[in-house]
């Protein structure tokens, strides 16, 4: 058992000791401006591209998929304006605009894969247009993904009814299928952050290599968004320092603090991999810093 403990304290310390020193804080704002940066041209372009395909609920889908696991206080003010965005009608598909807003969505998932390559300690490879292909990709699959739900969302309860008609003694455990919001939205984040954390960053990941990462940051963002959200209730006031733009800081501070724990998961994954004599070659790894100085040492 201390064994295992001093292992894992091990293994915290590097993680966080890598996070300082290739400077993570400076990531972590620049994931968190990115990502509000890309909301919106992300609901913008997916919201044409779902009407294109006939999924017409995807906006109501995706408001809720991205913003349920967020504190009421910071989710509302931010969700109410992207509703307002989307009710403006739009030309089609392909204008310039919805193609421009797929564009800069893809901001958002180059700073994630910028932060996952800083803390998977690895140097990217690959032309700058093939990242930027691979980061629309991940826009275009995160817009058909919440397009099906819109999908299944209207499918489900229809079928659940049948079933209930059917199989009444099962009427209590459909029940809580049909309420599968929170549930649905974590299953949902769990997902995403397997496939950015094995596919977005260079080098190849085994899916056991970055679950711990992924857990870990999962914790750490249901236990940050609960206790933000009591600061804000209790100590914060926002509106006397930022007046009008109280708002938008509340939204820029949460990100910035889920832009921490994204980094420090993979941070956590990097070093785990490294105590564990996971080879260099099959981790993708550049040199690391603090095995130099050991060797250095030696």
């Amino acid at each position: 058992m201390r064994d295992y403990l001093g292992r894992l304290y091990k293994v915290a310390w590097d993680a966080i000791w890598h996070f300082t020193e290739d400077d993570g804080w400076a990531m972590a704002s620049h994931v968190a401006l990115s990502t509000l940066l890309a909301v919106f041209p992300f609901l913008i372009f997916g919201t044409a591209l779902a009407g294109f395909l006939g999924a017409s609920s995807f906006a109501d889908t995706a408001i809720h998929f991205i913003f349920d696991t967020w504190p009421e206080d910071i989710a509302k003010p931010i969700s109410e304006q992207v509703i307002q965005v989307l009710t403006i009608p739009r030309g089609g598909l392909l204008t310039i605009s919805v193609l421009a807003a797929a564009y800069f969505a893809s901001n958002g998932v180059e700073a994630l894969r910028a932060s996952l390559n800083r803390a998977y300690r690895v140097t990217e490879t690959r032309p700058w247009y093939l990242t930027r292909l691979i980061s629309m990709g991940f826009v275009l699959m995160g817009v058909l993904a919440f397009a099906m739900i819109s999908v299944l969302l209207i499918a489900v309860p229809i079928a659940l009814r049948f079933a209930e008609q059917k199989f009444p003694l099962l009427k209590e455990a459909l029940s809580i299928i049909s309420n599968w919001g929170v549930l649905g939205t974590l299953i949902m984040l769990a997902v995403g952050l397997t496939i950015s954390h094995l596919w977005l960053p260079a080098g190849k990941r085994r899916l056991i290599d970055v679950l711990p990462g992924i857990c870990l940051t999962l914790l750490l963002w249901i236990l940050g968004a609960l206790a933000f959200a009591a600061y804000l209730s209790t100590f914060a006031n926002y509106a006397a320092t930022y007046a009008g733009l109280a708002s938008i800081m509340v939204v820029l501070v949460f990100l910035y603090m889920l832009g921490v724990l994204f980094i420090i998961g993979a941070e956590f994954n990097a070093a785990l991999m490294k105590f564990q004599g996971v080879p260099r070659a099959r981790r993708g790894l550049s040199r690391d810093k603090s095995e130099d100085a050991a060797e250095i040492g030696r």
